[in-house]
């Protein structure tokens, strides 16, 4: 990403500074990360720049390269955040002793960091279609390791393993992804059907739409999430054992 330019081009606004120092102390990349994500988190994706970065770290925003290449590299930076917060919610609890409640561990562990995070969490899967798996974060790929060697102890083949790590990972994020989905059309109508806007669906056109409509827009929440991955773990390993 070429830097950003303007009429303010090459001037220095106050309170910023052109090295590596500051308002928090010397700059690393997790204290840049850490800062994208807090604007992220407070203002969405479209206020993400290096600039306004720069500026939550009262720095200017060439500060901010040697951490971070560009635009990308900071959308690809908040992903490795969130990642890293679930390593450390993980580590705030003992593993599970059998290979399936450890997922399980993991899901409602996944679950809980990415919805403290609604902006970020689209990026968990457009990121995943832009990033190779080599050049992913450590802690994404640290993820996916955990559950690939959990889904092995189940005593599945290679071939099963995969379909199993596709499947799990997909449900999981997919809940996350469902339940963060944008259903209320105006949070001040007190009447549910005007509240989810059902009076902009033709009922002709989409009957079924319009009946499932509040169901829809209730969170299936951690439980629904457990129930469909313990479906899909007795799809794969029926009958197995947890081997500790």
């Amino acid at each position: 990403m070429a830097i950003e330019k303007g009429p303010a081009a090459g001037r220095r606004e106050p309170g910023r500074r052109a090295g590596d120092h500051g308002r928090y102390g010397r700059l690393n990349r997790e204290l840049v990360l850490t800062a994208a994500l807090g604007l992220v988190d407070r203002e969405g994706l479209s206020a993400l720049s290096m600039r306004r970065t720069g500026a939550e770290l009262g720095v200017e925003a060439m500060a901010l390269y040697r951490y971070a290449a560009g635009k990308d590299a900071l959308l690809d930076g908040l992903v490795e955040a969130v990642y890293a917060e679930l390593e450390e919610e993980l580590a705030r609890s003992a593993e599970a002793p059998g290979w399936r409640e450890e997922l399980h561990r993991i899901a409602a562990a996944t679950h809980r960091v990415v919805l403290g995070h609604p902006q970020v969490a689209p990026l968990l899967a457009t990121r995943m279609l832009a990033v190779p798996l080599a050049r992913r974060p450590p802690a994404v790929l640290r993820d996916h390791e955990r559950v690939l060697v959990l889904l092995g102890r189940a005593g599945l083949d290679e071939e099963a393993v995969a379909e199993a790590f596709r499947a799990v990972s997909g449900w999981i994020l997919g809940c996350c992804l469902g339940d963060l989905r944008a259903m209320v059309d105006n949070p001040d109508e007190p009447d549910p059907a005007f509240r989810l806007g059902l009076h902009r669906l033709p009922a002709h056109e989409f009957p079924r739409l319009r009946a499932a409509a509040p169901a829809l827009a209730r969170r299936g929440g951690a439980e629904a999430m457990a129930a469909g991955l313990d479906a899909l773990l007795d799809r794969f390993a029926p009958g197995a054992t947890p081997t500790g």
